[in-house]
């Protein structure tokens, strides 16, 4: 949590709304936080001002851009014969996999999802007009692995398709490209390592050469171009704004905002590759610890070794005990997450995870598994949020 949130988050709740009431929309400028807090999140991103807005959640706003992207690709006329794919990873968050699976059946476009490494070569070989769009999350969540997100646009276009691109991830937490790159689409959390809070705001991007060529299917209020002409007829507003729905959740922007400006603090210092390079260094120095000092414990690192294909995360695997192990560390105050089947998940924010904790982190997880503590039967209980 940012040292500012709650002062920040109190101020709202007692004097902007406690004392402002309705008229806080405008002399507090609630109205424009979706705006002004997508402004700076587009400076983490490499977006344009004006040309990311936070919205609703990520796997809503995914179904909006990746709708919008359907219906331009399946706008363009493909050859006889050839049947239309969504194209994603099978290790893919299974959000973006379900919603993709859902968009296709209404589109009538099957969804094909291969490994990491088929994904270039199917790109490539692809017939004129098949491939309709590639989605995939910029950072695998499961093993952390970086995508190459120029070279899979480049060769997604040169296929013919659309890319949309999911930073949950990403944003905050590497250096991200997303103009450089000409990706199409771009969805991502406010929660992770943007520090928005438990249920934060997500956000959307749409390059300005789409922004305003498609609908988004949930044609809300707000995205309308003049919302409070309260006109029976839709009209969607210019740009990426259209891609706003219902009601901008105010206690939850001021939250996230007070996290984005801490990542954007680091700007003087360096920026993202600054914190790149940070999160690089603790996430080498816990999986080289986790390898030496945890040996014949039957842990095996599932992340890159190479710092080019690891985001700011390092995934454990163990055979048996993973769900339990985690948990034991969680009781001595190191905080990792399970994903089934076997995945000891652990995050390394570099704003303010420093390199002594990564060695305690190691030495708690030594002494787990040396004195066999995630054996008790208290570790072994699945909560509902692993």
């Amino acid at each position: 949590m940012p040292a500012a949130a709650p002062a920040r988050v109190a101020e709202v709740v007692q004097r902007e709304w406690g004392e402002g009431l309705i008229r806080s929309w405008n002399t507090a400028g609630w109205i424009d936080m979706p705006q002004r807090v997508g402004d700076k999140i587009a400076r983490l991103i490499g977006a344009g001002p004006g040309e990311v807005v936070v919205a609703d959640s990520t796997s809503v706003n995914l179904f909006k851009v990746l709708s919008a992207a359907l219906d331009l690709s399946l706008g363009q006329p493909a050859p006889a014969g050839v049947r239309r794919v969504i194209l994603s990873e099978r290790d893919n968050f299974p959000t973006d996999l379900y919603i993709a699976q859902s968009l296709g059946r209404q589109h009538g476009v099957e969804l094909q999802m291969l490994g990491h490494e088929e994904l270039l070569p199917r790109l490539r070989a692809a017939a004129p007009g098949e491939i309709a769009v590639l989605t995939l999350t910029h950072v695998n969540y499961r093993t952390g692995r970086v995508h190459d997100m120029a070279a899979l646009t480049r060769a997604a276009h040169d296929a013919g398709a659309l890319v949309v691109w999911d930073l949950a991830h990403s944003a905050g937490a590497l250096p991200v490209d997303l103009g450089a790159a000409q990706a199409d689409f771009a969805v991502g959390c406010g929660y992770k390592y943007l520090n928005g809070g438990p249920g934060a705001p997500a956000f959307v991007w749409a390059h300005p050469r789409h922004a305003s060529r498609a609908w988004q299917p949930l044609a809300g209020w707000i995205g309308h171009a003049a919302p409070f002409e309260f006109t029976p007829e839709y009209r969607p507003a210019p740009g990426i704004t259209r891609y706003q729905c219902g009601t901008p959740p105010v206690l939850s922007l001021a939250a996230l905002e007070c996290g984005v400006d801490t990542v954007l603090a680091a700007e003087p210092l360096g920026g993202m590759p600054a914190l790149r390079s940070k999160s690089l260094a603790l996430s080498r120095a816990f999986s080289h610890l986790v390898q030496t000092r945890c040996a014949g414990h039957g842990l095996s690192v599932v992340s890159p070794q190479d710092d080019a294909l690891r985001g700011s995360q390092v995934c454990l695997a163990r055979d048996e005990g993973s769900y339990a192990i985690v948990q034991a560390l969680i009781a001595r105050g190191v905080i990792g997450d399970f994903r089934a089947p076997d995945v000891l998940r652990f995050g390394f924010t570099p704003l303010y995870t420093t390199h002594t904790e990564v060695w305690d982190a190691v030495e708690h997880l030594r002494q787990v598994m040396e004195t066999g503590e995630w054996r008790q039967a208290r570790f072994r209980h699945r909560a509902a949020v692993t």
